[in-house]
């Protein structure tokens, strides 16, 4: 075991807030002031662009996104464009790399097998693709995956789609893949209730591919 993971379950918050407790978290996970902690929590509609962000990912301008209810924020994380909203799952680990692996690469195919873990338990096949961060299920992209590091302590983290209106993906090109085709559980899954379980199929999993004992906030 690597230690206890806390699990704050946040609710809906605001995009802008939820970045400025992970940077608070993430100092104090520094400082040795709290234990690995994961938030989990959704957004209101917000498209979020990374450091890789290209032009051609966002073809609508932010003027025109935020008319339309969406807000549009530049950020540290790696990766290019993506969408939030209601219906997600959002997780942000902040974790100490240290106690377990100092490698992003290593950090973020655990993330992989989190989610393809999780999914796999609820019923969804869910797998890896060549030359891409994220998860997918029968080609379409059911996960997107991006992260920041400083002094190997992680911050942003992961967004799985649940219940999740998939037409605003459409106002993007999602991590700037060409042609990408979004999906959700609610869509994939077979059975009832499947969507309810999947907090704790996640949690369940980050557990135990990070080798975590639970202590839930």
């Amino acid at each position: 075991m690597k230690g206890a993971l806390e699990v704050r379950d946040l609710g809906r918050v605001p995009y802008g807030a939820a970045l400025e407790l992970q940077r608070r978290l993430a100092q104090e996970r520094i400082e040795g002031r709290i234990p690995d902690t994961l938030l989990l929590l959704e957004h209101p509609p917000v498209i979020t662009l990374g450091r890789g962000t290209r032009q051609t990912s966002l073809p609508i301008d932010p003027e025109a996104l935020k008319r339309r209810g969406v807000e549009v924020v530049e950020i540290e994380r790696g990766g290019d464009v993506t969408y939030h909203g209601p219906g997600q799952l959002v997780g942000y680990p902040i974790i100490d790399l240290q106690q377990h692996r100092p490698d992003l690469h290593w950090y973020l195919r655990r993330l992989e097998d989190v989610l393809i873990t999780a999914l796999f338990g609820l019923g969804i096949e869910a797998e890896r693709r060549e030359q891409y961060t994220g998860v997918w299920t029968k080609g379409r992209k059911i996960a997107s995956i991006g992260i920041h590091v400083r002094q190997w302590v992680t911050w942003h983290g992961f967004a799985l789609n649940v219940t999740t209106d998939l037409s605003p993906f459409s106002l993007i090109v999602p991590c700037g893949i060409p042609d990408v085709v979004m999906t959700s559980v609610e869509k994939e899954a077979n059975g009832p209730n499947v969507a309810g379980r999947v907090r704790d199929a996640v949690v369940a999993a980050f557990e135990r591919v990070f080798e975590y004992q639970p202590v839930h906030a």
